[in-house]
């Protein structure tokens, strides 16, 4: 594995920091976070500035080095995140790209990257827990189509997507894990509601979506049927590798910030704090380079990232619930005010260690895949 940078890959590193240098400034102001449709507006307008200027591609028709790359400085530079892009860009994109055929691809990737249309994610049922093969919705084929009834929830976004990821389950016989087909639903379909939920952060980032007898082409099937859950290993994997790479990056400016935040108000005196602050420091050191090192494992042709993105996962949920809950101790009593910096974020980081896979399904996937443990029971 080489950890370093080629000529050619910091000469890229030099051109974007030196667009991003010009182009920033020039940004309207980011809409209020409970804004949805202007923060789609938004955040979608970023994602053709991007494009415009032959960076929206990154992600997909780049080396796995070049997208880290390009992460680490859109979010040193302080750029704009791809926010209500996110599923479209980081998930359901890239696994179109690696299990669509070339339809679907045509008809799906260039509006992703344009910034033209918004996906949502619908793999979470209220009944399955954690446990995402034990998903309900059902889907019956009618000739052409898929018949869909049944609810998700926790799907980001769905209050302003054009399409969502759907997992449902077209063979009720079958193994838990073979009955499975990932489909993409039009979200205008009949049959269609989307109710939103509101967090203990505030903003209703999430909803619940019912559906009602949805008519879903077969054409917008990846993979085979009942193939979809390992379907679902790839959207999943990209899910949990490079998509938190930005994140650390963020981490590591909060951690600086904080070290000022607790010399300005006295705190900095607490040699208790000043350890805790150091080894934080070394914790994301290391995430960054476990980073590196799933790149650099990506990089074999036609690679997705493995069961290292759940190693990542799983240390970084909980290393950014302590980076907040730390920065809770820096402010004190300030920590109760939703109007302070981080204060958001650490209700949000309770999240990080079920989103994306609870932290216990990632124990079982590094202890069958990477240690040769039996399966649980």
């Amino acid at each position: 594995m080489d950890l370093t940078y080629t000529p050619e890959e910091e000469d890229f590193r030099a051109r974007l920091r030196e667009w991003l240098t010009r182009v920033l400034p020039t940004l309207p102001p980011a809409p209020d976070p409970g804004d949805w449709p202007g923060r789609r507006a938004y955040d979608l307008g970023w994602q053709r500035t991007l494009y415009d200027a032959g960076y929206a591609d990154v992600h997909w028709d780049s080396s796995p080095t070049l997208r880290l790359i390009f992460l680490e400085e859109t979010e040193r530079a302080g750029a704009p995140y791809v926010g209500a892009n996110f599923v479209g860009l980081l998930h359901a994109g890239p696994t179109i790209a690696a299990e669509g055929t070339a339809a679907q691809r045509e008809r799906w990737l260039p509006p992703i990257l344009r910034g033209a249309e918004v996906w949502c994610q619908g793999f979470s049922e209220p009944d399955a827990g954690s446990d995402l093969a034990a998903l309900r919705t059902h889907a019956w084929r009618d000739g052409e189509h898929y018949v869909v009834s049944g609810s998700k929830i926790w799907t980001s976004h769905a209050e302003v997507a054009n399409w969502c990821e759907l997992l449902v389950r077209t063979d009720p016989r079958a193994p838990r894990h073979r009955g499975i087909t990932w489909l993409a639903l039009p979200m205008d379909a009949p049959g269609v509601t989307v109710r939103p939920l509101r967090t203990l952060a505030g903003p209703a980032e999430f909803a619940e979506v019912f559906l009602d007898e949805v008519r879903v082409p077969v054409t917008n099937r990846v993979g085979a049927e009942n193939d979809g859950w390992r379907v679902t290993m790839v959207t999943l994997s990209f899910e949990r590798g490079t998509a938190f790479a930005g994140e650390v990056v963020a981490c590591r400016r909060v951690l600086t910030e904080l070290a000022a935040e607790a010399r300005g108000n006295g705190r900095w005196d607490d040699p208790a704090l000043r350890r805790r602050l150091g080894r934080l420091n070394a914790e994301f050191r290391a995430l960054w380079r476990l980073i590196q090192w799933n790149v650099s494992a990506a990089e074999r042709p036609g690679a997705v990232p493995g069961a290292g993105a759940s190693v990542f996962k799983l240390r970084y949920s909980h290393a950014r619930q302590e980076l907040y809950d730390t920065a809770a101790r820096v402010l004190g009593a300030d920590a109760l005010d939703l109007g302070r910096p981080w204060t958001r974020d650490r209700l949000n980081s309770l999240s990080y260690t079920i989103a994306a896979g609870t932290s216990q399904i990632q124990h079982s996937i590094v202890a069958e895949r990477i240690l040769g443990l039996p399966k649980g029971r």
